[in-house]
């Protein structure tokens, strides 16, 4: 079978992305990264792009006139690169539609969080403040909405008595790599379903 395409958006220091590249290298996962599209110039995702010899592109909403532009610039990015899958690795942003429709079922994303709780920033911080003595974490294929569309894993973790937001966003991590190379590499065998129906990287090329 062929390897499948995966580009990956992140936003800040790309630990799921390292996660998800070590899973390529290996094996775990048929795929490869062919492509890193980040927001932030300085960010440390771009330092492990270079150091797998893997393209990365900079795209920051600073740099256009407005949000569709941005958006436009993403999509532009996002298709050059050919992705069969699009995983956000810490991509602080909402995708915009138009990356969405191209990309449809195509797109998966973690959350710090046992969706649909606790949607948005400091997911970790909300669910402390809450007090549930259950978090975790969750893959999911990205929608129009905030952390929203169909669920493919969860994972649940503790939260201790004494959790702080540090504390339980660093125990949720450690879930969250093995939970996402776990989505992605179903998604590469081509065994993910969506209400019933096959999710197949090969839909997108016409």
């Amino acid at each position: 079978m062929n390897k499948k395409r995966i580009v990956i958006f992140a936003s800040g220091r790309g630990s799921n992305a390292e996660a998800i590249h070590e899973a390529c290298e290996n094996g775990t996962v048929n795929g490869e990264v062919v492509g890193v599209i980040c927001d932030h110039a300085g960010a440390q995702v771009l330092e492990r792009a270079r150091r797998w010899n893997v393209p990365s592109t900079v795209i920051e909403l600073k740099s256009f006139e407005n949000k569709a532009a941005f958006n436009d610039a993403l999509l532009e990015a996002a298709v050059s690169y050919k992705p069969d899958l699009i995983c956000l690795a810490g991509y602080m942003r909402i995708c915009g539609e138009n990356l969405i429709h191209a990309f449809p079922n195509r797109i998966i994303n973690i959350h710090p969080a046992l969706l649909p709780s606790f949607r948005g920033l400091h997911a970790q911080r909300q669910a402390i403040e809450a007090s549930v003595k259950v978090a975790g974490c969750t893959v999911h294929f990205v929608g129009t909405g905030l952390d929203d569309g169909p669920i493919i894993t969860q994972t649940a973790v503790p939260v201790y008595d004494d959790d702080t937001e540090d504390t339980l966003s660093a125990r949720i991590l450690e879930q969250e790599h093995p939970s996402y190379v776990r989505a992605v590499a179903a998604y590469c065998r081509d065994e993910l379903t969506i209400e019933g129906h096959h999710v197949s990287g090969m839909h997108g090329h016409h």
